[in-house]
């Protein structure tokens, strides 16, 4: 296993990080416990000292299980980071109650690297005003986080702001072969290299489907390869030849994955692809670009829309689902990003047809018919109905939440505040 350093601190991490966003299931579509503890302790034994979960993985079951596997001595072994949900707080008392719940559930006194989740500019102006920096800086002082970042899925103007607005010890992106002008893209991973955090990636084979079912006229491409590698090879080691990476997350829910996985991140150091094999990714990525049902690159020329329309965000999606087939996962992420989940509704059916973003497009791409496009095909009659049901669902995690941390509490720690939103 190779390790990169965190610049701020010193502290050395695995280049490839365990993801808990996508654990293995039962046939029940209930996390397999017993398996997914024995594939995070062989990650472990075999080098893996970094660990990422957030309360709304697998609805609230991921931290516990987390927690669970890293009894027995392995705690110690492993950083872990989880997440502050912007959707879960509504005071700066929440943030406080959340942070408290989570040391709970993952049965530890202190979370190694604490993340805002899934920020753009909407939830980081909120998370803002409620005074998100403050309960920073106290949980710090306490001890009870150690390094303070943000995860993101913004624009690249939104995430400079970020990154200028605190010392913050790292950052998590999206980042891959495809994304690379994508929200912060590899510009803002250069521009917080700069600041020296440190990088961790998250999606660096787009949620799988770069290394799953791959089409025909990029599998022609690989096979050019003078050195066989499989298209998740390719797609690890593209992220880690940028030395500002620091780990890069795999959501590892196979043994081969991640027999695989560690293998590579044994050897992958950044610029160790030749340039030859920079060339071939880069023919990759055209014909994956040439495959998309809208030639959009993500400059972002078009925002912001007046709409709320996160046109590039609402393209990429909408491609993905179009190249890879995996047309649920990306409706999902689709869902929580611009339906109002995690964020403003951005989503492509708010478009009015102003024509605005069409006259600026540097692609002179026909932006409000493919939007009317996007909206067709990932939203549909129920969109609003999944939207409202997922809401409730994380309401339910929120307010189990609650009720947890007001009954586990000693009698003379009662928050009447807590009390009245249960019953609110």
């Amino acid at each position: 296993m190779l390790y990169r350093k965190v610049p701020k601190t010193g502290d050395s991490l695995s280049i490839l990080g365990f993801g808990c966003m996508r654990l293995p299931l039962t046939r029940a579509h209930t996390i397999d416990e017993e398996r997914t503890i024995r594939l995070i302790r062989y990650a472990i034994d075999n080098g893996v000292n970094y660990l990422d979960t957030a309360p709304a993985y697998h609805l609230g079951r991921s931290e516990p299980l987390v927690g669970r596997a890293l009894a027995d001595g392995y705690r110690e072994k492993v950083r872990i980071a989880t997440k502050l949900p912007p959707w879960s707080v509504r005071t700066r008392n929440d943030m406080d109650h959340i942070l408290e719940d989570q040391l709970v559930k993952l049965k530890t006194n202190h979370i190694d690297y604490y993340l805002l989740h899934s920020l753009a500019k909407e939830s980081w102006d909120t998370m803002l005003h409620l005074g998100v920096l403050e309960f920073l800086d106290h949980a710090k002082r306490s001890g009870k986080i150690i390094n303070a970042g943000f995860s993101f899925h913004g624009n690249l103007a939104t995430f400079r702001e970020i990154v200028d607005a605190y010392d913050w010890e790292f950052c998590q992106i999206q980042y891959n072969f495809l994304d690379e002008l994508n929200q912060a893209g590899t510009e803002g991973l250069k521009y917080a290299a700069s600041k020296r955090l440190a990088v961790m990636v998250m999606e660096p084979l787009r949620g799988g489907s770069l290394a799953g079912h791959v089409p025909v006229q990029v599998d022609k491409i690989w096979r050019e390869a003078p050195v066989r590698r499989t298209p998740a090879e390719w797609g690890l080691r593209f992220v880690w030849d940028h030395p500002e990476v620091t780990v890069v997350l795999s959501g590892m829910n196979q043994e081969a994955q991640i027999v695989e996985n560690i293998t590579v991140a044994g050897e992958a150091g950044p610029g160790s692809l030749a340039p030859s094999e920079l060339a071939l990714i880069a023919r990759v990525r055209d014909t994956y670009t040439s495959l998309m049902k809208v030639g959009c690159t993500g400059c972002g020329y078009c925002m912001p829309c007046p709409a709320g329309v996160n046109i590039p965000e609402c393209f990429a999606l909408y491609n993905g689902a179009s190249m890879f087939g995996n047309r649920r996962e990306y409706a999902f992420h689709y869902l929580t990003r611009h339906g109002g989940i995690t964020g403003d509704r951005s989503y492509a059916g708010l478009c009015r047809n102003c024509g605005r973003c069409e006259k600026i497009c540097p692609q002179h791409l026909p932006i409000p018919a493919g939007l009317k496009e996007v909206s067709t095909s990932m939203e549909g009659r129920t969109f609003g109905g999944k939207v409202a049901v997922l809401q409730c669902g994380l309401w339910i995690i929120d307010r189990a939440g609650r009720l947890v941390r007001i009954f586990s509490r000693k009698p003379n720690e009662g928050d009447t505040a807590d009390q009245e939103k249960i019953t609110s």
